[in-house]
């Protein structure tokens, strides 16, 4: 079985463009983010799955100095670009994280592919997303090879081929679902990059955090934004995109 973590990029955001090549510690968001899913245990390849237009030849050059597999698709149909990635790298089960979440836990990761592993026979599609008590910007969600396929080529809505998942949950007849959840809620935590506020947020905490050589955790960020409480009034007035 093939654990395959595709994380979806692109230089285009309408909030903050180009945010996942800005760099903290000379290290840009985005290998800083690889850099900690190399810490996961089971996972045995990453994507980055990017669009074909030009301006994305950035990101295909970073993960090609850092030799990293990427795979270009359509900028729209973001859907089709997880499928066409899966079935390029022959994936079994796919990892799906975004490149604004640079403080991703590989712990939080691996505990997701491992609820899913356990039940594979019994479910499609688990996230720690849906229902949500964990901080925004630890987000994971793990499904099946024959899910995505069945989402590819069944979706047609708009929204279910832009945001890749969303079929999935909006058909809770056609797909098992299972959520994973904290033992406390941190919900109201967000630690996405989406705007500027939410750049200056995380670039405060990687500046404190962030070393090269060792890895932070979700209780490491907490512990810190007690000790500075008032940097969550940062971007605590940020409202997420909807679908």
């Amino acid at each position: 079985m093939k654990v395959v973590a595709i994380i979806q990029a692109r230089m285009g955001s309408t909030r903050l463009p180009g945010k996942i090549l800005k760099k903290v510690k000379d290290k840009t968001l985005l290998e800083i983010q690889l850099e900690r899913l190399n810490y996961s245990s089971l996972i045995h390849q990453i994507i980055v799955a990017t669009t074909t237009l030009e301006q994305d030849d950035l990101i295909v050059n970073l993960c090609n100095q850092l030799n990293i597999d990427c795979y270009r698709g359509s900028e729209e149909d973001v859907l089709s670009r997880y499928y066409e990635a899966a079935m390029e790298f022959n994936a079994n089960v796919i990892v799906r994280l975004t490149s604004d979440c640079p403080l991703i836990d590989p712990t939080i990761v691996d505990e997701v592919i491992t609820s899913f592993i356990e039940q594979q026979d019994s479910i499609d599609y688990v996230s720690n997303t849906l229902v949500r008590t964990y901080p925004r910007g630890l987000d994971v969600e793990v499904f099946s090879f024959d899910a995505l396929q069945r989402a590819n080529d069944q979706a047609n809505l708009q929204q279910d081929r832009e945001h890749v998942t969303a079929y999935f949950y909006s058909n809770p007849d056609l797909f098992r679902i299972e959520h994973i959840k904290s033992n406390l809620d941190y919900s109201n935590f967000r630690w996405t990059v989406d705007t500027p506020e939410d750049l200056e947020l995380i670039h405060r905490i990687l500046n404190e955090l962030y070393d090269d050589d060792n890895i932070f955790y979700m209780g490491d960020v907490l512990n810190l934004l007690t000790v500075h409480p008032k940097w969550r009034e940062i971007n605590a007035h940020i409202e997420q995109k909807k679908l």
